[in-house]
């Protein structure tokens, strides 16, 4: 059984990017041909489908999901996935955007309708209409007495549409991605402009607030109402994933996760909003560092006298991590002692006993991430200003499992870290998973990426893309831990220009000829270190305090100069390491520090 996506927008590319994962066959309609994206796996389907076409597709090809991923205001493709949803029994997932607060200052309508007889009443001297060229013909009883302007994009579709209209061509401003809006606004000056609620992928909140700043009237059409009730309603990649693994489940070879931080943080969210409300919670909405908002269920939460405790479990998916199925518990209560969060002590959480780890001596072994991804969940329902909350998370097998980790040789005691730099959890050591590595590589390929950048996680790919702006979402991949296995796929498909970038930690493992670097594999060297940092010419006392660090990221502490040439012999070795594995390359070793600057190759 297969995914058919329905696209032709932004949604419809991180479906297929999604999709492309699975490394299996999978559908991808579009109305124009314009809207077509390159895929791998994937087999495209251009010119739309009516509701019986889209049937008979459905039953001749063993489609097994739909994923609608069609523009908000397509509601006539929608009403057609609905239909053929039911008639089928198939489930769908809508992909949907995330739509801003419309501004007090603009008006809101509820259709082309309501908004025709508003500009009427209106009847303004110049209107820019962003409604898109599809939308000239159902405003033409108001251009056709008034002076209104309409931006359209500059693709061969809109020029099937124009090909039927009487818009006079001077009235057509075609989309130029250079022209900021505000400058467009500042040239055209319309007294209003009309454009639909079509969420921040649109650009929304831009036009709005430029406009608004302008003295410019703003009247929104709203987003029509799908029709259907789709199974699953999500808003990025890592809820999509889940979704499909959930409603197809023979898609995917293996299945994400989620960290114990993004589940400490759903038991917290749950524990403050049934603190606060006096009622149960069965599911929470949790923000990903990434900004993806996902579901999460609760198990239960049981309200104290003056605090909750909810309780949410570990899923790792398919990863073999100790921590699976485990229980998370929050307790949450407010406090005047003290104003924004406090972490508190619970059972099953290690102690820190040792410096390294970024964490106070005698806290919680909560990283920051998590502390992070806490701290901005109680700040949407409280006032960190005003108030104080205290959170203590605990885990009643946590000290057995914190026995299975390393842990205890970085010094944190009693039980298990709650950690997660992007609250999602992938796994690391199956076949499959790094065969999915090569997957995306494959796709890569295939969309006609020449420069490769390989990063070992979300983190590290945010900063390669700030560095690499120019280069599209396909040219980023993520290795985990697996570098050795990567590069090898990576020369396989030719790729003329290799950027690895690389953390401390992974780059000491590396260096020392270690081509997979998870912790479960191989320790840090710290003899390997001290060799290293000896040939720098450091001091005696540098030394010593190398000595004693239980994490490599200690050592941008120790050796605060990024120039200092210790910096520059791991790079090398990292290089040394990685070079014969793909000798046609061109490779470059990025390491990267805490904050997200770069320590490149002298030349």
């Amino acid at each position: 059984m297969n995914p058919l996506i329905i696209g032709g927008t932004t949604e419809g590319r991180i479906a297929v990017e999604v999709c492309e994962e699975a490394g299996k066959p999978f559908y991808y309609s579009t109305k124009g041909s314009s809207q077509v994206v390159k895929l791998h796996n994937g087999l495209s389907l251009t010119g739309g489908m009516d509701e019986q076409e889209m049937l008979s597709f459905c039953r001749d090809n063993e489609i097994g999901l739909i994923i609608d991923a069609a523009h908000p205001f397509a509601s006539v493709v929608h009403a057609n996935i609905g239909k053929v949803g039911k008639a089928l029994g198939l489930p769908i997932i809508r992909l949907e955007r995330k739509f801003p607060e419309v501004p007090e200052e603009a008006i809101k309508v509820a259709s082309f309708e309501e908004a025709l007889q508003l500009l009427h009443q209106l009847s303004v001297d110049k209107m820019l209409a962003l409604t898109g060229v599809n939308s000239i013909s159902k405003l033409e009883s108001y251009w056709l007495q008034h002076d209104t302007y309409f931006r359209v994009m500059p693709i061969p579709d809109t020029e099937k549409v124009l090909s039927k209209s009487k818009l006079p061509k001077d009235k057509l401003i075609y989309y130029n991605s250079t022209q900021p809006d505000e400058e467009l606004f500042q040239e055209l000056q319309p007294d209003l402009i009309l454009l639909k609620e079509s969420g921040t992928t649109s650009g929304f909140e831009d036009k709005v607030a430029a406009a608004l700043a302008l003295g410019i009237k703003v009247v929104v059409i709203a987003r029509p109402p799908l029709g259907y009730q789709e199974s699953s309603s999500v808003t990025g990649k890592v809820g999509l994933r889940r979704a499909i693994e959930q409603l197809l489940p023979s898609f995917f070879p293996l299945r994400i996760g989620f960290t114990t931080g993004t589940t400490a943080t759903a038991a917290t969210i749950a524990a403050l909003q049934s603190l606060l409300d006096s009622e149960e919670i069965k599911e929470v909405e949790v923000e990903l560092p990434i900004g993806e908002v996902i579901p999460f269920p609760i198990q239960h939460v049981v309200l104290h006298e003056s605090s909750a405790t909810a309780v949410a479990i570990k899923y790792s998916g398919d990863d073999p991590d100790v921590t699976n199925g485990a229980e998370i518990h929050a307790t949450v209560s407010l406090s005047t002692e003290h104003t924004g969060v406090r972490f508190l002590q619970g059972e099953g959480v290690g102690k820190v006993t040792l410096p390294g780890i970024g964490l106070p001596i005698g806290d919680p072994a909560i990283n920051r991430v998590p502390r992070q991804m806490m701290t901005t969940a109680v700040g949407q329902l409280v006032n960190l200003e005003h108030v104080g909350v205290d959170i203590t998370i605990a885990v009643p097998t946590g000290q057995e499992l914190g026995a299975q980790t390393f842990n205890p040789r970085l010094g944190i005691i009693d039980g298990i870290s709650i950690l997660g730099t992007t609250g999602v959890v992938r796994p690391y050591s199956l076949d499959t998973w790094v065969a999915s590595i090569g997957r995306e590589m494959e796709v890569s390929k295939a969309v006609g990426v020449e420069h490769l950048v390989l990063n070992s996680g979300g983190r590290s790919e945010r900063f390669l893309k700030a560095r690499f702006p120019e280069l599209p979402s396909n040219a980023f991949v993520q290795y985990g831990n697996f570098i050795g296995k990567s590069l090898t796929m990576a020369k396989e498909l030719d790729f003329p220009k290799i950027s690895l970038g690389i953390m401390l930690g992974k780059a000491v493992k590396l260096a020392n000829g270690e081509l997979d670097t998870h912790s479960k594999k191989v320790t840090m060297d710290i003899d390997f270190i001290r060799s290293l940092v000896q040939k720098s010419g450091a001091s005696d006392e540098i030394l010593a305090q190398v000595g004693q660090i239980t994490m490599a990221r200690e050592l941008w502490d120790v050796l605060p100069d990024r120039s200092s040439s210790f910096y520059q012999m791991v790079i090398q070795l990292c290089f040394d390491v990685c070079q014969p594995l793909v000798p046609e390359s061109e490779l470059e070793i990025l390491l990267i520090d805490d904050q997200g600057q770069f320590i490149t190759k002298d030349i």
